[in-house]
């Protein structure tokens, strides 16, 4: 069994062996990512919140400005960050660098929102943080350049992978509008979108430039299109199903559940679907105690909700 100091020392010489100059920029990037996304999502919140129940949620949405604003700084300016920091420091540090913006959220639901935590559910907030801390820093970066995107086993990977991830998206659409748990299964359904646009970015940029280079063959252009339809149409229902969430329950709660499946699917496409070693032993310690952190942190959150849920 390798040594648990080794690791460690073994994990941080990854880390910090690379470029520090591009590794701080590539976490300023990241944090900002996270900052500005969470931004967005209490400036759509305070919108959701004054729709009337009988009006057209996305229809009354799209006109307010506020709530482009927020759209914006989230999908616009937070996603352009998010792909920037990936060249920097690639995938897996990411979502735990992008946790900080969850403190803003949990000041802004307080402060701007309005909403009255209790001490129970800032600490699911701030075990979220740290479980996608835990699991951002386990090690398991994919570099992308070094994956042949046209081998057919990988291929038939993704494939099934994303139809299993549609198909759980469909179960929480069905348990949502029967009212079960309602804003639970709506913020399942949005990170579940989110973790499915995570996981099609890796073949949109392992074919973009032989695409936009016109130096491509006919495979990298069909792989290029179906990721862009897929990001579209994912990003979207992502969009719509975490409003939707907002309408029914605080956003204090339903950004941290919406991490859940963003934050648990990667380990599972980084070990089933591209078939990648676990780097060490640290990596699994990290990654076990976060996947338990965002467990127990949603289960927290959840149960919260399900209450005030009973009490409308």
């Amino acid at each position: 069994m390798i040594n648990l100091a080794e690791a460690i020392i073994e994990t941080l010489s990854e880390i910090f062996g690379k470029n520090l100059m591009d590794y701080w920029i590539g976490v300023f990037l990241a944090i900002l990512s996270g900052i500005f996304s969470n931004i967005g999502a209490v400036l759509q919140k305070i919108v959701v919140n004054k729709v009337p129940d009988e009006a057209k949620l996305m229809r009354s949405l799209i006109k307010n400005p506020i709530w482009l604003l927020g759209l914006i700084s989230g999908m616009g300016v937070g996603a352009a960050l998010f792909m920037l920091a990936q060249l920097y420091i690639g995938p897996t540090l990411i979502p735990g660098l992008m946790a900080a913006g969850l403190i803003v959220l949990a000041i802004g639901s307080i402060k701007i929102l309005g909403e009255e935590l209790e001490v129970s559910e800032i600490i699911g907030i701030f075990l979220m943080i740290g479980a996608i801390a835990f699991i951002g820093f386990s090690g398991m970066d994919i570099k992308i350049a070094l994956i042949d995107f046209l081998n057919i086993d990988l291929i038939i990977r993704i494939t099934i992978f994303t139809i299993i991830l549609f198909l759980f998206a469909l179960i929480c659409e069905l348990l949502q509008r029967k009212g079960i748990y309602k804003g639970i299964f709506l913020a399942n359904l949005s990170g579940t979108m989110f973790a499915l646009s995570n996981f099609w970015i890796s073949p949109l940029l392992g074919t973009i430039a032989h695409v936009l280079s016109g130096r491509f063959i006919l495979d990298e252009l069909l792989i290029f299109t179906t990721a862009s339809i897929i990001l579209v149409l994912v990003n979207m229902l992502g969009i719509a199903k975490i409003q939707e969430a907002f309408r029914v329950a605080k956003a204090s709660h339903m950004v941290p559940i919406q991490q859940v499946p963003i934050q648990i699917v990667p380990p599972f496409y980084f070990i089933i679907v591209y078939l990648l070693p676990i780097p060490n032993l640290l990596s699994i310690i990290f990654l076990t105690v976060g996947i338990g952190l965002v467990l127990i942190s949603s289960y927290t959150l959840a149960k919260r909700q399900a209450e005030l849920e009973k009490i409308k």
